[in-house]
């Protein structure tokens, strides 16, 4: 049970209605999160304007799907592992792919770069060693490790949130691999 129950649309402060109402059009529903957040417009506007932020970036949705599955094995979110799962295939990811994100792992340089200098900013609450950036460096510009650390924290903002609420699930339930907690 949640500690803190998600609000419908009718029932949200006035000023998040028509960001949830946006969101059940794009989705064709309100995730718990979201409806939760929507309880509190400074909360509401905090991720939407994060996501908004991270939309103008060069790493793509399938980049940025991938590193929310392992950062969310990292700390153990199930929601978020749930929910960057079912996103993840909606934006491409294969199910192999999927998979090994969760084991903190994939199948492109690139994206491995990344999910290794993430766990290491999970890892370490963001006091990261030179070798971690710099192996970092191999795959990725300065744009793109600043651009992951963006999506690193985002990611950690709504799994930290989900710890607290305990928000229910409602997205199909994937396992958390254990292995890849931090």
């Amino acid at each position: 049970m949640p500690r803190i129950e998600p609000t419908s649309i009718e029932q949200a402060p006035e000023s998040t209605k028509a960001t949830l109402e946006h969101m059940k059009q794009q989705l064709g529903m309100v995730p718990n999160l979201l409806g939760t957040l929507g309880k509190s417009p400074a909360a509401l506007n905090s991720y939407v304007k994060q996501k908004e932020a991270l939309a103008t970036g060069t790493l793509g949705d399938k980049f940025g799907e991938s590193l929310a599955l392992a950062i969310a094995n990292f700390s153990k979110c199930g929601y978020c592992a749930a929910a960057h799962n079912a996103i993840g295939k909606m934006v491409g990811l294969s199910d192999e792919e999927r998979e090994l994100n969760r084991k903190g792992q994939s199948g492109d340089p690139k994206t491995q770069s990344a999910i290794d200098l993430a766990k290491a900013i999970v890892e370490n609450r963001g006091f990261i060693g030179d070798e971690a950036l710099e192996a970092a460096h191999t795959q990725l510009s300065e744009e793109e490790i600043l651009e992951v650390v963006a999506i690193t924290t985002f990611n950690l903002f709504t799994n930290y949130m989900n710890h607290v609420i305990e928000t229910e699930n409602d997205f199909p339930e994937v396992e958390l691999v254990a292995s890849a907690a931090v």
